[in-house]
């Protein structure tokens, strides 16, 4: 009897990559696909499916290479959980981009083989992804490598400090809450559609923070995410106790950012309860402060000299720092992710308070199944 091999996705804006990654899971046996429910998609990206789950079922099914297809019953980025029980697969075939901690644990946990796609395109056929297709924008999104949180006056008051952040090119349509500021760029788009105007970087990135943050807004958001956003390269964003920084420092010099961006790895993590509290049991004080500061500083540093074994150490203290005052940025999973990878590689962070980011792995060689970024340039 054949094995049988399970997949799930989108499947939206079918495209010559999706037959591709079927026909190379259909060489492991008879091939079931579960695609994510338009509420699913639509609570994990905020934003509608071009074709909707019916339309969608109904191409999948029509393609030679799946024996058959379902809308998974579940929710987020588990939503096909339930209908693997009852499925009961022998293989569960994955994208890179798709991997995450919690399948490998499922998984083993329901005695299924991982294989991880090697993203192969037809013979002759261009590499395909439905982000390159939408073309919804070209605004991009940021990471904050170290010193988040002292971009909020309630940190900063204690000891001054910088943030440090890359604007990153939206290959990917990272989820919502995944700590990659997705809120700044939606407010980017509704106010500028497409992409970044020409213009003074600073000034504009002002005015996306004021048009997210109108007066009397109950929470503000941090103007690292506005700056990370507008201003390419590499950026020191130097915060004490304003909302607003003092300075900010630009590397644009493409030496230290194919540095930067040859070491950074991301692991995708699943997202997190809506009901969870991250400013919870919060400890916020001059010493945790001053530790984050100084690990950001030796962050900057380390990247300047392209010194990733202080760059990776530095990052890991930035991150610690940041749990010592916030512990609820790390529920017990997100912390089993870290420890899994923390001994294998030089530095490791979170994006994401409370989970639904990414694992940050800084690593001078490959880490298996991860996928890798672009730095904005200009």
């Amino acid at each position: 009897m054949s094995k049988k091999v399970f997949v799930s996705g989108c499947y939206d804006m079918l495209h010559s990559g999706h037959v591709a990654f079927f026909e190379e899971a259909s060489q492991y046996g008879d091939l079931y696909v579960g695609l994510g429910s338009d509420k699913t998609i639509h609570e994990l990206k905020d934003r509608k499916t071009i074709n909707t789950e019916r339309e969608r079922l109904y191409m999948v099914k029509s393609i030679r290479h799946v024996k058959d297809a379902f809308i998974n019953s579940g929710s987020g980025i588990m939503d096909f959980a339930d209908d693997v029980k009852r499925l009961k697969p022998d293989i569960f075939f994955v994208n890179s981009d798709g991997y995450t901690p919690d399948k490998k644990h499922f998984c083993a946990e329901n005695g299924i083989e991982l294989i991880v796609s090697k993203r192969i395109p037809a013979a002759g056929l261009p590499t395909r992804s439905t982000t390159a297709l939408r073309k919804e924008c070209n605004i991009p999104y940021r990471i904050d490598l170290a010193g988040g949180w002292l971009d909020q006056p309630y940190v900063s008051c204690h000891y001054p400090g910088p943030v440090l952040t890359i604007s990153i090119e939206p290959d990917y349509d990272f989820n919502n809450r995944s700590g990659m500021s997705t809120s700044s760029r939606k407010a980017a788009i509704e106010m500028w559609q497409v992409d970044i105007p020409e213009g003074d970087r600073e000034t504009l990135a002002k005015i996306l923070f004021r048009f997210e943050n109108p007066p009397g807004s109950a929470y503000v958001s941090g103007s690292q995410d506005a700056i990370g956003i507008v201003m390419p390269g590499l950026n020191r964003i130097n915060y004490n106790n304003d909302y607003w920084p003092e300075n900010i420092e630009t590397v644009k010099d493409a030496d230290i950012l194919d540095f930067v961006e040859k070491s950074i790895w991301l692991i995708k993590l699943a997202p997190r309860d809506g009901s969870y509290d991250v400013l919870a049991n919060t400890n916020i004080n001059e010493a945790g402060a001053r530790r984050l500061a100084e690990a950001a500083d030796a962050c900057w540093k380390a990247i300047l000299a392209k010194d990733i074994d202080a760059w990776g150490a530095a990052c890991t203290a930035s991150l610690e720092a940041q749990l010592a005052m916030f512990p609820n940025m790390a529920p017990d999973y997100v912390l089993s992710a870290i420890n899994e990878y923390k001994d294998s590689v030089k530095g490791v962070k979170i994006t994401g308070a409370g989970g639904g980011g990414y694992l940050v792995l800084i690593n001078d060689t490959p880490v298996e199944n991860a996928i890798q970024i672009r730095i904005r340039r200009n």
